[in-house]
């Protein structure tokens, strides 16, 4: 969320971001109703000066004197009624519309609409080549018993899978992989919930806009990212300036009803709604270039990762249309998938600057005594069952199996 006092400042910048991120904002509306909110606390806040004032004069008077005052009293309590219930009114559309102003993008995003719009900035290895037919992942994971599909829509529905076997096994093996790898680096490993109240969702921007996404029931809903249950973590809380940056690296189940993927991918495990991702989550100071430090820095460990799998794989800045509501700047890792000749997102890493932290009342003390909200970020160290396919399709053998990276032996 942005400060008001940031919007009514640059509300050219802001209007901006809104054509630039394609939202649905009526920024003037914005700004009326603000303008409104404003007039009705000033009008509030005379009344109850007033009401103060006659309640103490009433103390020290008797007769008609007192009673007139009384009935004067009586008039600006029912005018005070009527101004508080209109300005609740007015607050309720004043928050519902701050919760649409996106953050400002970076100069260096791509302008654009959507991922055809991204920026290539580096590749990484060469495309495989084999000297045999080459398969797709679904031949070669049900030839070899490690995916039941037919199972997994019986018992979960549409979208639903079950790993057996190699492919299990492969998968707790990267967990296990990616965790170590981080925790060298310094961050702390968190087994995160998956099951959060709903204002840690609408604290990190995925409510409203992204509410068909989200499974939910009551006041609850299902995570699609640990990044919504670690940035609640320390909600409402002060941290020191010495304890940042805070480093952690966190798994969990994640659920996403992908109802805007009608049609998408809807055979085999790219596209699912239950899946596993280890989330590196990062809390910063409130300075911009600490921010993209950190973003180079969470990026580089990810495809670090990619690579010590042996996968190739291209980095791209993502368009303006693709970055999201609170997002700064995002990078996308698009990994090969030889059958598809494509490469497909497999990893994402944003920085938010306040926007989430403001949301959400995280803040920090500095050592100057004064308090600012902490800096926000957050990357897809891993996500499976979607790196399966890169692994499997790009070190696939002749007779049907797949080569095991070398890092993942020890765990394999």
């Amino acid at each position: 969320m942005l400060d008001i006092k940031f919007i009514r400042q640059n509300s050219e910048l802001v209007r901006e971001a809104i054509r630039k991120k394609y939202i649905d904002l009526d920024l003037n509306r914005l700004l009326d109703v603000d303008e409104k909110r404003l007039e009705l606390l000033k009008e509030i806040e005379g009344l109850r000066a007033k009401q103060n004032k006659l309640a103490g004069e009433i103390a020290g008077l008797k007769g008609e004197e007192r009673d007139a005052k009384i009935g004067e009293s009586k008039n600006i309590k029912k005018n005070l009624q009527e101004k508080e219930g209109e300005y609740k009114k007015i607050e309720e559309e004043f928050n519902g519309l701050m919760l649409k102003v996106p953050n400002i993008p970076d100069p260096s995003v791509p302008e654009g609409k959507d991922e055809s719009f991204n920026q290539e900035i580096r590749k990484w290895g060469e495309k495989p080549t084999f000297d045999f037919p080459a398969k797709d992942y679904l031949n070669i994971m049900e030839q070899n018993g490690w995916l039941d599909l037919e199972r997994g829509v019986k018992v979960s529905g549409f979208r639903g899978y079950f790993l057996k076997g190699k492919a299990a096994l492969l998968s707790m093996a990267i967990w296990k992989f990616v965790v170590d790898e981080l925790v060298k680096k310094g961050f702390e490993p968190v087994l995160a919930p998956s099951l959060a109240r709903k204002e840690n969702f609408v604290g990190t921007g995925w409510l409203p806009s992204g509410e068909k996404e989200i499974y939910q029931m009551d006041d609850m809903g299902l995570v699609g990212t640990s990044e919504v249950s670690m940035m609640g973590y320390h909600k409402d809380e002060i941290l020191k300036e010495e304890e940042l940056p805070k480093k952690y690296v966190a798994f969990s189940p994640c659920f996403r009803k992908e109802a805007g993927a009608y049609g998408k991918d809807t055979k085999g495990i790219l596209r699912v709604h239950e899946f596993y991702k280890v989330e590196q989550v990062i809390l910063c100071k409130a300075d911009h270039q600490e921010s993209v430090k950190w973003h180079e820095e969470l990026t580089k460990n990810a495809e670090e990762l990619n690579q010590k799998l042996g996968l190739h794989y291209r980095a791209v800045i993502c368009s303006t249309g693709e970055t999201g509501l609170g997002q700064v700047k995002k990078y996308d890792i698009e990994t090969w998938i030889p059958s598809e000749n494509k490469y497909r997102e497999t990893h994402s890493s944003s920085y938010f600057h306040d926007f989430q932290t403001r949301r959400l009342n995280i803040r920090y003390r500095a050592k100057d005594g004064e308090l600012y909200f902490a800096h926000s970020l957050n990357n897809t160290a891993i996500a499976t069952p979607r790196i399966l396919i890169a692994i499997i399709e790009q070190r696939q053998q002749k007779d049907g199996t797949f080569k095991l990276p070398e890092i993942l032996e020890k765990y394999l």
